[in-house]
């Protein structure tokens, strides 16, 4: 490994770090295995969680995934922390509340009653919207089990004043959201960008990690979501809200005083974290009294050496915490020559600065985004059926942009079509040269759009593996997606769907910073 590979990114990034971020990396180890890989330097900025491979397990449909979460909740004994952008409203979504319920009746009914807890981290304007709605959802378990059941509604701060009032309900989710997605169940983990409504049950494509028995992984997101909870507002049993004692008001508040207080809220829990990562991997490999995995196993300690390594990646712009921007944008920019990127989302409106640095090196880029027909706001009402039209105008801008710097060779996009399906999923996958297998790859909910990078709240993790046959699975799973798709050229947008009206083209470059 060359030393640069460990040193630069963490220099490049040094002046943009809180000073309780250490203010150099340390050098790698060479007593563990967390000192071998290239990507050491998230450590630097966020927990690293090392994980044998045989725990994670990449899922590759909607209908695997909900299957997977109705039979987690129904073996939970411990914790249930589900966040979403919202809940659906439909039989599928009931079916998940009704086992909920029936979980949470059996832990009182036991021989010995456990302690289950339920914590569900939703948006506030989506989750509200309409007469039947997230919060109708839920209200039976609040009211049936109020010990057990937390339900909290995150308002963004940016949605106040005049602005609250006059911005129509369908269009005030676009200040700013709730955008995580995290399914915890006991010490298992699902990280995925598919929200809890039918289609993302049924027939609208998404990603999914599954991380079994991540004791460690499952506190930190327990935190997190718990963090972000208490500078939520809380649902009560009578549908009613109220923030937690002694919290600032997100939009009644003072906005300054609301921000730095659920900043220092949410990087408490990522400094503690880390800390204790950092404690136990001292304790794991530094101690005096190392004993060799044959003594470990003899000892009763059974589990693996890692061969993969988890890091959590949270953006929250409003709070000025931008960790998931900083290592995304290290990550693009240190990628060697010849290395491969193939990165994929269902909405593609890169930032500036994600574009400067696809156009930027000499990383070759497979784009992977919707085609028109499989856009979520394909055939919606009003102004949000025009949405899948802007987004094809900024994807011939982009095209254009890629062909006038004679890059159509490195730079490829490519369109998902699939019957029936809308396309969601998001992410990338990392080739180092010469390797047919991606090595590194981003999970979770960001879209890398503006939005994404400003004002919603996210989190995905960074998977880094050694292990041949995770990157199998990480391979066939970016093939199976690719697989659906063709290749954009310019004969793309003279097709009669990729029309765009003038007043669209027009308007988009005004409120592509919404969508």
């Amino acid at each position: 490994m060359e030393l640069q590979n460990v040193w630069s990114p963490w220099l490049l990034l040094a002046p943009l770090l809180s000073p309780a971020a250490p203010q150099v990396p340390s050098p790698p180890c060479c007593l563990c295995p967390e000192g071998v890989h290239r990507f050491q330097w998230i450590r630097n900025l966020v927990p690293e969680f090392g994980v044998s491979s045989s725990h994670v397990r990449v899922l590759s449909s909607p209908g695997e995934f909900f299957e997977l979460m109705k039979g987690q909740i129904k073996v939970a004994k411990k914790r249930v922390v589900m966040a979403s952008l919202y809940l659906g409203v439909g039989p599928l979504e009931q079916e998940l509340v009704d086992c909920l319920e029936s979980t949470l009746e059996k832990s009182l009914q036991a021989q010995f009653p456990s302690d289950l807890k339920v914590s569900i981290l939703l948006d506030f304007t989506r989750g509200s919207r309409g007469r039947k709605n997230s919060r109708t959802m839920l209200l039976p378990l609040l009211q049936r089990f109020p010990e057990q059941v937390r339900v909290s509604l995150f308002h963004t701060p940016n949605l106040r004043g005049l602005l609250r009032l006059l911005i129509p309900e369908r269009f005030n989710e676009t200040i700013g959201l709730q955008h995580i997605k995290v399914y915890l169940f006991d010490n298992n983990v699902i990280l995925s960008g598919a929200n809890l409504s039918d289609s993302y049950f049924t027939n609208r494509q998404d990603r999914y990690v599954f991380l079994q028995d991540c004791a460690e992984i499952a506190d930190f997101f327990t935190e997190l979501v718990d963090a972000v909870g208490d500078v939520s507002l809380q649902l009560q049993g009578d549908n009613t809200v109220q923030m937690v004692d002694g919290m600032v008001h997100p939009y009644k508040g003072d906005r300054a005083a609301y921000c730095k207080a659920a900043n220092k809220r949410v990087m408490d829990v990522i400094h503690s974290a880390r800390t204790r990562q950092q404690m136990l991997h001292a304790q794991t490999f530094h101690s005096d009294s190392l004993l060799t995995q044959e003594e470990a196993a003899a000892a009763g300690d059974r589990r693996p050496a890692p061969d993969t390594w988890i890091y959590p990646l949270i953006q929250m712009k409003p709070f000025e915490i931008q960790i998931d921007e900083i290592v995304t944008e290290t990550l693009l920019t240190e990628a060697e020559q010849g290395a491969r990127v193939y990165l994929t989302t269902g909405y593609f409106n890169l930032t500036q600065a994600y574009m400067d640095l696809v156009l930027g090196t000499w990383v070759k880029y497979q784009i992977l985004l919707a085609s028109p027909e499989v856009n979520g706001f394909f055939g919606a009402k009003g102004v949000a059926g025009a949405i899948p039209a802007a987004y094809v105008h900024i994807e011939r801008q982009f095209y254009s942009e890629v062909c006038s710097l004679g890059q159509q060779e490195r730079v490829q996009l490519q369109e998902y079509w699939r019957r029936g399906w809308t396309f969601h999923a998001k992410g990338l996958w990392l080739y180092l040269a010469g390797s047919s297998l991606p090595c590194l790859t981003l999970i979770g909910s960001p879209n890398f759009g503006y939005r994404s990078v400003h004002r919603d709240l996210e989190a995905q993790i960074a998977i880094v593996t050694e292990s041949r046959a995770l990157q199998q699975q990480l391979h066939q799973e970016q093939e199976q997606l690719y697989l659906r798709s063709g290749v954009v050229s310019s004969a793309t947008f003279e097709q009669p769907s990729r029309q765009v009206k003038l007043w669209v083209k027009m308007v988009t470059p005004l409120i592509k910073n919404f969508f």
